[in-house]
């Protein structure tokens, strides 16, 4: 055989190998699965659908530099940053979730965007992470510290809310050890698929397109909404749809930003909702080359102004290095609120914080 006939077969059996090996991590439970069958019908159906993909309210570029998404990843994971990672332990409280009162109204943060809330007896368990924001578990490891929750330590959930299927928002192993004590999960279109695909019954899931509502019991009302990111947990992005949420119970409305950038969505949402309590928006994670699905300091403040709700907290922080920004900044950006006068409360992983919520 010629040399070069040799060469050529080595290529061909290292790609061929590469392939296997990919088919076989992305065949991996915990990657989910695409929608199919009636619920890509209702997908086709829906005006946030367009060319076989879910697409933003106003234009959006997901990288606006000319690398690719892959390339930011990997700049993220080995370029040289400074201050990514805290040198020491995060500070966090061990709260005895089983025991809580469940008289009191409350928000618990467990790092990153993860969080509970507790409002007129019903828990609402967001975006639950409490182990890897990644699919391998030697990528994306938790702040030391940060990791002190698991899914042992939560209470039974009335409503599991996902805003969107990246893995640092939806994780496999969490929901599965959570699994039996889950009434009803809560999801954007799309997203309930990974959940049938996982052995959840499908009459627990209530999937929603942006606009669409819910009556849950007790007069609650929960409103699926628009955000400005993307999703996907593979090779396919933005098969699955991405959501806020905005929850009203009686007494108490909860805006649930989720990730996503600035855009013309907060305002609308403001003018549909001018009673917002409390809004959880996210702060970190963010870069210039991806402006437009992660929101920018510069812009926390208007989305605060736009939405105009009573009571801020903000989350995506704390946990992760997802960024090239220092891993404090995003604390520092809530300290530069509290000097502007916004009521913003800056709770530590674990921390109760009271709600003022009014009990009908």
């Amino acid at each position: 055989m010629k040399q070069s006939h040799i060469i050529i077969l080595i290529i061909v059996i290292i790609l061929v190998t590469k392939l296997i090996a990919a088919g076989v991590i992305l065949n991996q439970k915990k990657f989910g699965k695409l929608p199919s069958g009636k619920r890509l019908e209702r997908i086709e159906k829906s005006p946030n659908y367009h060319n076989g993909k879910f697409t933003n309210l106003q234009p959006t570029k997901l990288i606006i530099s000319s690398g690719s998404l892959f390339g930011a990843i990997l700049n993220v994971l080995f370029g040289k940053h400074d201050d990514l990672r805290p040198d020491s332990t995060i500070e966090a409280i061990k709260t005895d979730l089983h025991n809580v009162n469940s008289d009191e109204d409350f928000f618990i943060w467990f790092g990153h965007s993860s969080y509970l809330l507790q409002i007129n007896a019903k828990k609402y368990l967001i975006d639950p992470v409490f182990f890897d924001a990644s699919p391998f578990s030697f990528i994306n490891t938790p702040f030391k510290g940060s990791n002190i929750y698991k899914p042992d330590d939560m209470p039974d959930i009335d409503y599991l809310i996902i805003t969107h299927d990246h893995w640092d928002h939806l994780d496999y192993k969490t929901v599965m050890q959570l699994k039996g004590r889950i009434k009803h999960i809560i999801c954007p279109l799309g997203v309930g698929e990974h959940f049938e695909y996982w052995g959840f019954n499908s009459q627990q899931i209530i999937e929603m397109d942006w606009n669409e509502y819910a009556d849950l019991d007790c007069n609650i009302t929960i409103n699926c909404l628009p955000a400005r990111h993307f999703s996907g947990r593979g090779l396919k992005s933005n098969r699955t749809l991405w959501a806020s949420f905005m929850l009203q119970t009686p007494g108490f409305n909860v805006f649930i930003g989720g990730d996503g950038g600035y855009g013309k969505q907060f305002s609308q949402i403001g003018k549909q909702f001018p009673s917002i309590n409390l809004a959880i928006l996210e702060n970190g994670q963010y870069n210039m080359n991806w402006k437009y699905v992660h929101s920018l300091p510069k812009y926390l403040k208007q989305e605060i102004i736009d939405l105009n709700a009573q009571q801020i907290i903000t989350v995506h922080h704390s946990k992760y290095s997802l960024a090239p920004h220092p891993w404090y900044e995003p604390l520092n950006n809530e300290k530069e609120l509290l000097h502007d006068s916004v009521n913003i409360s800056i709770p530590i992983i674990g921390e109760i914080i009271l709600l003022n919520s009014q009990k009908h």
